[in-house]
């Protein structure tokens, strides 16, 4: 799986609805193909594309819908589970994007990723390890040395924000 093969990475909701705009415009079978293209590629709904081919809606996304699309795609095209500490980031990221507009248009922006993100936790978490105590190896049945760097939910959501939003934390974070 190769992210954004057709149309190329889209810097924002207005790019993905200026490129269907265009594929509307053009009247044809080809460019309603396009533009459920476009919306797959960008993790929308076949659903809100028909809509959006029929005239019932004006647009084909709304800074939401572009946002959570590409990080739902990320998670699939990283192999993301459930099980992992990597899900539970990209979920934290999906659940304050319902509730953080400048959020859901950083995380469009061409050039940021969920492994980007994800990747600066690992930073964090690298340079933050520590030796697991020889008692709770030795429970766990683990012979020598470990280290084990973690950081807590609150360490991770800064992280994360910080690298979408850079300089745009709001007073609460």
């Amino acid at each position: 799986m190769t992210l954004y093969e057709k149309f190329g990475e889209f810097d924002s909701s207005e790019e993905i609805n200026e490129a269907a705009a265009g594929q509307l415009a053009e009247g044809t079978e080809e460019g309603r193909k396009n533009i459920k293209e476009i919306a797959l590629e960008n993790g929308l709904d076949l659903m809100d594309a028909e809509d959006y081919i029929l005239g019932d809606v004006d647009e084909l996304c709304n800074p939401f819908m572009a946002a959570i699309g590409k990080i739902e795609l990320e998670i699939k095209y990283l192999g993301l589970k459930e099980t992992t500490a990597e899900y539970d980031y990209a979920s934290y990221i999906l659940k304050e994007c319902e509730a953080d507009f400048e959020l859901c248009k950083a995380v469009r922006k061409k050039g940021k990723s969920l492994a980007g993100a994800i990747g600066e936790v690992l930073k964090m978490a690298w340079k933050i390890k520590e030796d697991i105590h020889p008692d709770i190896l030795k429970a766990a049945g683990i012979p020598g040395r470990v280290q084990s760097g973690s950081p807590g939910m609150a360490i991770v959501a800064k992280t994360m924000r910080e690298y979408y939003l850079g300089g745009q934390q709001d007073e609460a974070d």
